[in-house]
Parts: structure tokens; sequence; C-alpha cells
């Protein structure tokens, strides 16, 4: 269902101002959840226009849809349904036994290779946001080598499964940022909640009724923290040089432009265009910093 613009927009400013509020004036304990209740107080505001909606017929209002949960109750209501795995997807590299698929492997391996370049790249840069939020060189201890493993263990197995290569998600440095918990504990605790709950259908169901609006708003935050970030670890940098000011202003430019190629069935995101040609501005102007050096 598609909710009138003004609807989407007050669900979407109610989240934002709430998850604002709640992370400047809320006591201790509601300053770790900010954005669950930013996500709840704009939910809620999106099923009192969704009833007003269903009330009086006016399909503009009916922002929220239902038909997770009615799929749901259509199954019945017992254990097998409440709690249910997600369809695994192999990775079918092979069509019969010993006939080995090179073509695909070979189309998988263009697509992925620029991504890890990508992960690569962000994985750095959240990890000296994190190393500048705690106070300590991340990049040190654990080390680069230990982390980057860690995402490359993570993007092995989730692609065993048929998931998306594993990135560290600026999102997630937004939110030690706004609430000041970079414990190891927590997020671990976190992390295996969340997968333990992934299994269980109404919590699953819920996650898909949310309204983008809703969400949108929570986005504003966190990729607000992204940006902000992404300027402070350009804070110290010479932009008076051309070489540093040409290769940062590429990367701004391009990815927030949002550039893409598609090469066929491959598709070169914005992010990867930018750290591409980033790369390559940088090494054409390597030579004439060393020189200056």
């Amino acid at each position: 269902m598609t909710g009138n613009i003004w609807v989407s927009f007050i669900c979407a400013i109610v989240t934002l101002l709430v998850v604002i509020l709640v992370s400047t004036y809320g006591k201790k304990m509601m300053r770790l959840i900010p954005f669950i209740i930013g996500i709840l107080a704009g939910y809620a505001v999106g099923l009192i226009f969704t009833f007003i909606g269903i009330a009086t017929g006016n399909t503009a209002l009916m922002i929220i849809d239902f038909a997770p949960f009615k799929a749901l109750v259509a199954e019945g209501v017992n254990l097998s349904t409440f709690i249910a795995l997600p369809e695994f997807t192999f990775i079918n590299a092979f069509k019969g036994v010993g006939d080995f698929n090179a073509s695909y492997l070979a189309t998988v391996a263009v697509a992925y290779v620029p991504v890890a370049f990508v992960v690569f790249a962000e994985h750095i840069a959240d990890h000296k946001n994190l190393s500048s939020i705690i106070g300590s060189d991340l990049l040190e201890d654990p080390g680069l080598h230990r982390t980057l493993l860690g995402d490359g263990i993570g993007s092995f197995v989730g692609a065993i499964f048929g998931g998306c290569p594993n990135t560290t998600y600026g999102e997630s440095v937004g939110c030690v940022a706004i609430t000041k918990n970079a414990s190891v504990v927590t997020i671990t605790a976190a992390a295996i909640m969340t997968a333990l709950i992934s299994f269980i259908s109404p919590f699953v169901a819920f996650l898909d009724s949310i309204p983008g609006c809703v969400m949108g708003g929570v986005c504003i935050t966190l990729y607000g923290f992204i940006a902000v970030s992404g300027l402070k670890m350009i804070q110290k940098v010479d932009l008076e040089d051309n070489a540093n000011l040409f290769t940062t202003s590429v990367i701004l430019i391009t990815g927030i432009g949002g550039m893409a190629m598609a090469i066929g069935k491959v598709t070169i995101t914005a992010i990867a265009c930018a750290l591409i040609l980033g790369i390559i501005v940088n090494i054409l102007l390597s030579k004439k910093k060393s020189k200056e050096q």
C-alpha cells in the first residue's frame, strides 16, 4: 500500500525527532536504544493513520501493510510457523557430478571482486572512526590483519548460505557513536540475539511491515553520522594541495552523485566507482607528492 506523501513525511519526522530527543534528553537506559524507541514511535503513528484509513475507507492513510501478518495467520498458529528457518541458498558452482561450471564461478568472481575493494576501504574507515570514538587505535590492537580476517571469514560463511558479503557497516558505527556504547560484550550479545530472533516468524513479519518512511527517519541520523565521520577523517588533510583536493573531490562527487556503471550483468555501484576513481587519481598524482617530499 502506498500512503499519502504527507503521512509518510509525518511518520519520518516523528521517528527522527524521537531518536534525537531520546539520544539527547533520555535517561541512561533509554539512550542505549534510541533507534528502537524511534522506530516504535514512528510505527505507532503509522498505525494511527492506518486505522483511520481503514475506518474511513481512505487508502492513502493506510501506510502500514499487514500482509506479512495475514500470511502468518493464514498458515495457522503453531510451533512450526512461530519458529521458521529461512530458505538457505547454497552456491551452485557445479552442475552434476564432476561438471565444473567455470563460467558461473567467473561471473560471481567479477561481480564480487569490486565489492571486496569497497568492503576493504569501508572496513578501514569504520575502524578509524571507532578508534576515534573509543580512544584506542583498533588498526594496531587487535590489528587490521585480524579484523580483516574476521570480515573475510564472515563473508565466506555467509556466502555458503547464500548471504551477502560481510562488512562493518557505517550504520553500526553511527549507533556506537550515538549510544556511546562500544562494549564488545554488548555488541556480541546483540549480534547473537539478532540471529536468534530472525528465526521467530512474528518478529520477522513485524519487521517486514515497518514502512519505509519510518526507516528513512532513522537513516537520516545514521547516515548523517557517517557523513560527519567522513568529514572528520579529511579534517587534517591539506586541501590547499591540488593533489589532495582532486583526490578528495573525485571521491566525494562520484559517491554522493551516485555514479554507477553496468557492464553486462555486473553493476559497479557508486561507492565502488568512487573508490576505484579515487585510487586511480591518487596514483596519478602520487608522483607530484613524492617529488615535493
